[in-house]
């Protein structure tokens, strides 16, 4: 359908238009009252019994003047719009006084009293505008040629209302707009910096996991080649035993890495993993893995192999396992290390001890490494406490204390 030129097609270019030129738009309407005013001053409402006439009085010279100059300074509404509405109000004022009333200019001050309240808070609207009309009324039924009730005389100070109720509705919208506008904006705002906090989040925590499963393997395997090295030529069988554990080492860590890497290349929600995460349940063989990489490892439990939630459990094999790691890579050849876990009230405890030699232990890591700063932000990210520090007279402690909430223990132990 093609539209015509009074059809929506044209409207919206043109409304457009007077939003980039709001002077222009001022002009005109500035145009259009003065047009308003000066039929107006032709027109006689008692003209005849019949109704109104037009064409029996004509404006003065000082009339045309006054509508004209009223007219010229709705121009500048916008600017000033209190300067104009004070304005025009005087010269509609002179205008009331007079004996006789050939130009209406009231009409300038209707515009003028709407620009104010459309612009202004409500309080000061309603003071502008009783002000305004009670001023321009009374001084229409005072001081004019025809009696107080006459219609003239109540349409100026019910135009005066309308245009103060007109502008105080328009402002109220136009707010109302643009809350809701803010609003959304800031919604998208915070929904844009949730998606980048959540990809923070992920990669971090991923991250850690590879850190933790790169290190773990990698520190074994290191080892076992050494002993596989050293022994080659005296002990050939146990060499071969020391490559069969560097086989399955490099096997673990590169299940691991599968698994890892299929997850990130799943464009939708990740699938359910076929194999359960790791957890306290294999923490036996954990540390079976690290006994035959020559590392003794003694275990206290006393939690009864009570079901954890699943972030709490495997937040505990994953401190166990860096924290073994780092005591066979810094903790010396003769270091033995002792695991415990605690269930007391709320919170597990998971502590791993070495005897290694006074300047060794996890915190002499390298720089650059993560394992300290990997742990302890598992810990933190389910509001626990993590203490690492030397023991006295030679080794490392590390001691991590995680929240169990008992409804989440039961929830997790009924998905086991």
């Amino acid at each position: 359908m093609t539209s015509t030129g009074t059809g929506p097609g044209f409207a919206a270019p043109l409304c457009a238009r007077f939003r980039e030129h709001p002077l222009a738009f001022d002009a005109l309407l500035a145009a259009g009252a003065l047009v308003a005013m000066i039929a107006a001053s032709f027109t006689d409402p008692h003209g005849s019994a019949t109704g109104p006439t037009f064409g029996d009085r004509a404006p003065t010279l000082l009339g045309v003047g006054m509508m004209t100059v009223s007219a010229v300074a709705l121009v500048l509404r916008r600017r000033r719009p209190f300067a104009v509405l004070a304005f025009v109000s005087a010269l509609a004022l002179i205008e009331l006084l007079g004996e006789t009333r050939p130009a209406p200019v009231a009409i300038g001050a209707v515009i003028a009293l709407y620009t104010v309240a459309s612009r202004t808070d409500r309080p000061t609207t309603w003071r502008v505008g009783l002000a305004t009309m009670t001023t321009l009324a009374v001084a229409a039924m005072a001081f004019g040629p025809t009696p107080w009730y006459a219609q003239e005389n109540l349409g100026v100070f019910a135009w005066t209302g309308m245009a103060a109720a007109a502008g105080d509705a328009v402002r109220s919208r136009r707010a109302f707009v643009d809350a809701i506008r803010e609003r959304a904006e800031r919604a998208e705002r915070t929904r844009e910096e949730e998606a980048r906090r959540r990809v923070a989040e992920e990669r971090l925590r991923i991250a850690r996991d590879l850190h933790d499963v790169v290190a773990h393997h990698i520190a074994l395997v290191n080892v076992q080649a050494g002993v596989a090295a050293h022994v080659m030529d005296r002990r050939p069988d146990q060499a071969k035993e020391a490559l069969a554990h560097v086989r399955e080492a490099g096997r673990s860590a590169l299940e691991e890495l599968r698994a890892t890497v299929g997850l990130l290349r799943q464009s939708g929600d990740p699938e359910a993993p076929t194999e359960p995460a790791p957890g306290l349940a294999v923490l036996d063989g954990l540390l079976d893995s690290f006994r035959k990489a020559g590392l003794p490892v003694s275990l206290a439990r006393t939690d009864g192999g009570r079901p954890l939630p699943a972030a709490v459990d495997l937040a505990a094999y994953r401190i166990v396992q860096e924290a073994l790691t780092n005591v066979r890579k810094h903790a010396g050849p003769d270091a033995r290390a002792e695991v415990s876990v605690v269930l007391v009230g709320r919170t597990v405890e998971v502590t791993v001890l070495d005897d290694g030699a006074p300047s060794a232990g996890p915190a002499a890591e390298p720089s650059g490494g993560h394992g300290l700063l990997g742990m302890r932000e598992r810990v933190t990210a389910l509001g626990g406490s993590l203490t690492t520090a030397p023991r006295y007279g030679g080794g490392f402690r590390v001691q991590a204390i995680l929240p169990v909430t008992p409804g989440t223990t039961r929830e997790a132990g009924e998905d086991r």
